[in-house]
């Protein structure tokens, strides 16, 4: 048992000074005004640090110079996990982007292996694809971008208890494939779509309950067609957004903050820059280079970005003009809501996993802690 003092506490609900928040074993089991501390328990000073709950990055596909497409390994998900904190990421969703079915089927025993090992880090898997649009395919490799299969999304289904979400249009996806993934109690997350707002409607009345990275990729407002942006907007559910500078303008996530509220949260879309000196890397046999920021492919296509979750978050305070207790919220409890794993993650209370951030007000991650345990960066 050990009590983390001398912070600023974002514990979701409220800010808190002189207050400590006290760990025992994996889960968070007091938080005390810190005069009141026993005198005897392990004290770690935090220097006058912000202390929120672990950020929790739902779209991830790469990080630490490596990627997860071509890379399905135990090992990529461990430097992915290692370089995520660095950033105050403790938890995530590794992301495969559209591939093969054989890719598909490898990625799901790696994740398992993984979340059998290792809880609270690896939160599920995240299926980016295969079943998109050709038209809003991104940098996604069109020969394999496919209709869903009967026997394939039989087999995501019973792997439902470790994929978290899949990624779809809803266009050239039938009703019933969708029902049947949500009904699985995958999050049905519409992206890379080129549907009119009445395809993306009956989606949603069918079981999409998200959108994956607002704006981009996907059908926009206009005039006489609102698109999947207007279904986005008119219907409560839940959408990552980047916020790197790069993918969407700042005024278009502060009029989208206004309309969602506690439906936006952030994503990073990261790759293997993120944490990384690297030029350029293999995105499913593109390459993709880096450079000043942006990751794009040789005909200018975004790939990915390279923006951690700790720069989003501050991106998003400095020039969206969110408060920063609210910028926190759309990095943990909004993502663990929108994933259903609010019981344990995404806020510090009494009782839940202790997986927690710990930044300066210049945005340096100092510290993270990790199923109870504390780790300086």
């Amino acid at each position: 048992m050990y009590a983390l003092t001398n912070c600023t506490i974002y514990t979701t609900e409220a800010v808190l000074t002189d207050h400590a928040v006290i760990i025992e074993n994996d889960l968070i089991k007091n938080i005390v005004v810190a005069s009141d501390l026993d005198s005897n328990i392990k004290k770690i000073d935090l220097n006058g640090a912000n202390l929120s709950p672990g950020f929790i990055d739902l779209q991830l596909n790469g990080c630490g110079g490596v990627m997860l497409n071509g890379a399905e390994t135990q090992e990529t998900l461990k430097i992915m996990q290692a370089t995520n904190l660095k950033s105050g990421t403790t938890s995530y969703l590794p992301t495969f982007i559209t591939d093969a079915d054989e890719g598909i089927k490898r990625m799901l025993k790696v994740t398992r292996h993984y979340m059998d090992k290792t809880p609270n880090e690896v939160l599920g898997l995240h299926l980016e694809g295969p079943y998109l649009s050709i038209e809003k395919k991104g940098i996604h490799r069109p020969e394999f971008i496919r209709k869903p299969d009967a026997a394939m999304i039989e087999i995501i289904c019973e792997n439902s208890d470790i994929v978290s979400m899949l990624t779809l249009a809803p266009e050239n996806s039938p009703i019933a494939v969708i029902k049947q993934l949500s009904e699985s109690n995958i999050v049905v997350s519409m992206g890379h779509t080129n549907a009119t707002y009445a395809q993306a409607k009956v989606a949603i009345d069918n079981g999409v309950s998200c959108a994956t990275h607002l704006f981009n990729a996907m059908s926009a407002i206009a005039g006489r067609e609102p698109g999947v942006v207007g279904a986005i907007y008119d219907n409560d559910i839940y959408a990552g957004v980047i916020v790197d500078g790069f993918h969407v303008a700042y005024e278009n996530v502060r009029i989208s903050k206004k309309i969602m509220g506690e439906k936006l949260f952030l994503v990073t879309d990261a790759t293997a820059p993120a944490g990384a000196n690297i030029d350029s890397f293999d995105f499913v046999g593109t390459t993709v280079f880096y450079k000043e920021g942006k990751c794009l492919g040789t005909d200018g296509t975004l790939g990915g970005s390279a923006v951690t979750m700790i720069e989003s978050i501050e991106q998003t305070v400095k020039f969206v003009g969110v408060e920063l207790k609210e910028a926190i919220r759309m990095a943990t409890l909004y993502p663990a809501k929108a994933i259903s794993v609010d019981n344990r993650l995404g806020s510090i209370k009494v009782g839940k996993v202790a997986n927690l951030a710990i930044f300066n007000n210049d945005y340096k991650v100092t510290a993270t802690v990790v199923n109870g345990v504390y780790k300086a960066s």
